[in-house]
């Protein structure tokens, strides 16, 4: 197995696990360090360069970056990452004067974008502060796209949301509110230099069965249901609902079902829990809330009496299943009505599109999907560019937001006449954390404390109030517990080969036993010849050069280390350093700043 080479910058940043498993990578142990020393409002703007919308995803994101944490090697619980993002939103100072700014001119190239959602917003926060004209179409009164239609504000307080679009809009972006696109072709051809679209899903599915257009009236689709509440146009339901899915859209529409005036509310689910779409805190505050998960009922048909609504039918299934958990039989063992007034579908949604016309030179999927480049988000037809739910089907706001940072720079580059695909390469810069003997510039000691509960509001309160925001953030005592649990992983093990004497210190005094000195081999056999066997091939082996007096290797298993940094402390000959890593992830910016220098 060839020595590693640590000049990619992919090989550091991969090390990161939680800012490479964040679709933006945002540099998470960093941000924490700053809230650990108070600073949170510089937290806030590391967080705002690679994410847009701290306050906003502090709250509601999908938290990629969680399972991936490096915490959950050594317990169960990962470190409360997209929690503590809110700490920096809720305790920073005024940063509207810190966040970009409109600029003086402009350069006279005109973007239009079509839907104020996430993506869009993301192409016009990197692009306004060059100069370019954004403006952006929005077929509601208001812009934020499914975070304002489709999340209800007892999670995303609309407060929250207005200001960090307003840092956005106040860079000179034009909004368009209550102004549909009905033709791409006539907008396209009305002067503008590029258009991105980032009108999202907006199609939720619909159930075909038995029964469906007899009790229409109570049969509700879920994403457009959750629009008429955030607009106020629907403020009661009946008594007993049905939510049917169990995605993250289901457990909104169980929990604003609660606040409308249901006292039943039962989530119908076709397959067991472990199939189930939702996030596990999702599924949690549901279920906090008295609403029942129902698992292997399948929707049969809609039952009717004299014209009204009355209850579903289901089919009961079981599944077999094999020892990777995948279903390899499926049986109905009989069939149940379960009484309701009405039934909210959340079983997924679709892109749509028919204002797009079909001869403009914009090609589609068999699922009518249109088929975007995943580096440039450029369609089929030059200048016209795509990103979140609308490139590539449903996925979330983080997503949205990471294909925005990669339109801008597509746009940017259209408008220059330069090739989309040339885009600056990833870089990193490594620094010795060392600030003396066995001195460092983090914290490397170990805490045991257990990830923190979010506190929330008392329950009868928030059930009687749809706006009342139900987790009211960590007290300062979590705050300053949580941060601690970050392990640092940012601040990498670096080893200097000509410097090692082999003395076995690093091995010895290693906690979790990640380093080995073996004979060069292949990486089969190398895996299994470490202290710990490397079972896990997801995760990179640190292979050194030859050490000179025998002419092994140093082995570390990036899987087991915890970055503690007690090698490089122990380490007689300082083979081990302790480095902090700063990974660049370039942006449209960087872009022109590049070209300036040149």
């Amino acid at each position: 197995m060839k020595p590693t080479d640590t000049r990619d910058p992919d090989y550091y940043h991969k090390v990161v696990d939680c800012q490479w498993a964040c679709p933006a990578h945002t540099p998470v142990p960093e941000y924490i360090r700053l809230i650990a020393q108070g600073e949170f409002t510089e937290a806030y703007l590391v967080n705002r360069r690679s994410n847009v919308f701290p306050g906003i995803l502090g709250r509601v994101c999908d938290r990629p970056c969680e399972p991936a944490c490096r915490r959950g090697r050594v317990e169960e619980e990962p470190v409360a990452i997209c929690r503590l993002k809110r700490v920096a939103a809720d305790h920073r100072d005024e940063v509207k004067h810190l966040v970009p700014q409109k600029p003086a001119t402009t350069n006279g190239k005109k973007i239009a974008l079509i839907g104020a959602g996430p993506a869009s917003l993301t192409v016009a926060n990197d692009l306004a502060p060059l100069g370019y004209e954004c403006t952006i179409f929005e077929a509601h009164h208001r812009p934020g796209g499914l975070m304002i239609a489709n999340i209800p504000s007892f999670r995303l307080p609309e407060e929250v949301l207005d200001e960090e679009i307003g840092y956005i809009l106040d860079q000179g972006v034009e909004l368009k509110t209550g102004h549909r696109i009905e033709s791409l072709q006539a907008l396209s051809e009305s002067g503008y230099d590029a258009v991105f679209i980032g009108s999202g899903a907006p199609k939720g599915k619909d159930l075909r069965i038995e029964g469906r257009d007899e009790a229409d009236a109570n049969i509700h689709i879920g994403i457009d249901w959750l629009e008429s509440v955030a607009f106020e146009h629907v403020d009661k339901i009946g008594k007993e609902v049905l939510i049917i899915g169990v995605g993250n859209t289901a457990m909104d529409c169980c929990r604003t079902s609660l606040r409308l005036g249901a006292d039943d509310v039962k989530v119908m689910a076709r397959k067991p829990r472990q199939f189930f779409k939702a996030s596990p805190w999702e599924l949690e505050d549901a279920e906090d809330e008295n609403v029942d998960i129902l698992v292997n009922h399948s929707p049969k048909r809609f039952v009717v009496e004299n014209g009204k609504l009355t209850g579903m039918e289901f089919e009961l299934m079981e599944y077999q299943l094999d020892e990777d958990g995948r279903i390899t039989d499926t049986k109905i063992a009989g069939t149940k009505i379960i009484p309701c007034t009405d039934v909210i579908l959340a079983i997924g949604q679709e892109n749509a599109f028919p204002w797009i016309e079909r001869d403009i030179g914009i090609e589609f999927d068999k699922w009518g999907v249109p088929i975007v480049d995943e580096t440039t988000f450029e369609s089929t037809k030059k200048g016209i560019f795509f990103g979140g739910d609308s490139a590539f089907g449903p996925k979330n706001i983080i997503w949205a937001v990471e294909h925005g940072h990669q339109a801008a720079i597509s746009i940017h580059k259209h408008c220059e006449g330069s090739a989309l695909e040339s885009r600056l390469p990833r870089g990193v810069n490594l620094q010795s954390a060392k600030m003396g003997v066995n001195e460092w510039m983090y914290s490397n000691s170990y805490t045991g404390e257990h990830r923190r509960q979010m506190p929330l509001a008392e329950l009868k309160a928030r059930l009687s109030n749809r706006k009342m925001e139900v987790e009211t953030g960590y007290t300062a005592e979590q705050i300053a517990t949580e941060v601690q649990r970050c392990l640092n992983c940012d601040v990498q093990t670096v080893f200097e080969a000509p410097l090692c004497k082999e003395c076995d210190a690093c091995m010895d005094i290693c906690p979790v036993d990640c380093l080995s000195i073996v004979p060069v081999a292949e990486e089969a056999e190398l895996r299994q010849s470490l202290r710990v066997p490397a079972n896990n091939k997801d995760q990179d082996l640190f292979v050194s050069e030859p050490l000179k007096d025998t002419g092994r290797v140093m082995i570390k298993d990036e899987n087991l280390c915890l970055h503690c940094g007690l090698c490089a402390e122990r380490c007689p000959t300082a083979a081990w350093d302790m480095q902090d890593a700063d990974i660049f992830i370039p942006h449209v910016d960087d872009e022109t700043r590049k070209v300036a220098a040149e």
